[in-house]
């Protein structure tokens, strides 16, 4: 009985060291996760009586995901936001791996360089997008400026940025996110590969092993926890992702394409899509692209982590 009394004592001592987490948890965290839920569920508009919020608002059962089936704009997002991912993730793993193993050499001032690519992952992206604005504006920006160096006049002749071309929008936002994020994942790896023990590849030398060979069958798969960690992530980052399209397209999603008989825009991502349901006051919709969203990463990130699993 003595030990069970013990057990009970620590155990709601623990609570109570935890209380304030969970307090604060469940308070902004936990209330909106199920409040949004409810909400999706729901006929909720800008012109509801937010003072009497669940009086107020008319179940319509799901409607609004039903809604999203019809919505082309909804699956032009995914689409969109499939196409970024495959921009972004692939490429940002590729950059953070190749940084890693050249800054992992005794270099002269790898710490500078460590330090120099690390610094932009910890800039505010709004800032980030105002500075990349700058650089892809036409005839004077420095991006257009090194293209007419070598020849190519196509942004200077059609007095257009980069990110005003409907085929070139995305891609720019792509490239600026895997350069603002390749000083994060180059820290990851780095510190994955500095943890392999250097008799591996020692006994991998004398076993004849070439540097790709070392490359492929010791370093790739001791670091496939960062991978998976990055794809995952990414993931999650794509199927989010509104400040970059919001900053740099001027909170415009971008310009507009002719597709599947509407007019809709080249850069308007699922999170920017929700964004802007929310903004126009169509909050139950938002509620449930949301979990849409939810479901998804959840779903991709399943199906990587059994194709990533380590044996």
């Amino acid at each position: 009985m003595q030990d069970i009394s013990k057990k009970w004592r620590e155990t709601l001592t623990a609570y109570l060291f935890l209380s304030p987490f969970l307090i604060v948890f469940f308070v902004f965290l936990g209330y909106p996760v199920f409040y949004s839920f409810w909400l999706s569920f729901r006929n909720s508009t800008i012109y509801i009586d937010w003072y009497h919020v669940f009086s107020e608002m008319e179940y319509c059962g799901l409607d609004n995901y039903v809604t999203l089936l019809s919505d082309k704009s909804f699956w032009w997002s995914l689409l969109m936001t499939f196409y970024y991912g495959i921009l972004t993730i692939p490429t940002s793993i590729a950059l953070s791996l190749a940084l890693a193993l050249l800054l992992n050499n005794q270099l002269r001032g790898r710490n500078f360089f460590r330090a120099a690519f690390f610094l932009p992952n910890v800039l505010d992206l709004l800032v980030i997008g105002i500075v990349w604005i700058l650089i892809f504006s036409p005839k004077y920006g420095l991006l257009d400026v090194a293209l007419n160096k070598i020849g190519i006049q196509y942004f200077s002749d059609h007095n257009i940025s980069i990110l005003g071309s409907p085929l070139t929008c995305l891609p720019a936002i792509a490239m600026v996110m895997v350069l603002k994020g390749a000083g994060f994942g180059m820290i990851l790896f780095l510190a994955a590969i500095q943890n392999i023990p250097a008799s591996v590849y020692e006994a991998a030398e004398i076993d004849g092993a070439t540097s790709w060979q070392k490359f492929r069958y010791i370093t790739i798969p001791l670091v496939k926890p960062i991978i998976l960690f990055m794809i995952i992530t990414g993931t999650i980052g794509c199927l989010t992702a509104f400040t970059e399209v919001y900053a740099m397209t001027i909170n415009t999603g971008g310009p507009t394409v002719q597709a599947w008989g509407e007019s809709l825009k080249s850069a308007n991502l699922a999170g920017y899509y929700l964004y802007r349901n929310f903004v126009d006051g169509f909050y139950g919709k938002a509620a449930a692209i949301s979990f849409v969203l939810l479901f998804i990463a959840l779903g991709i990130s399943l199906a990587h982590m059994k194709l990533l699993k380590s044996e």
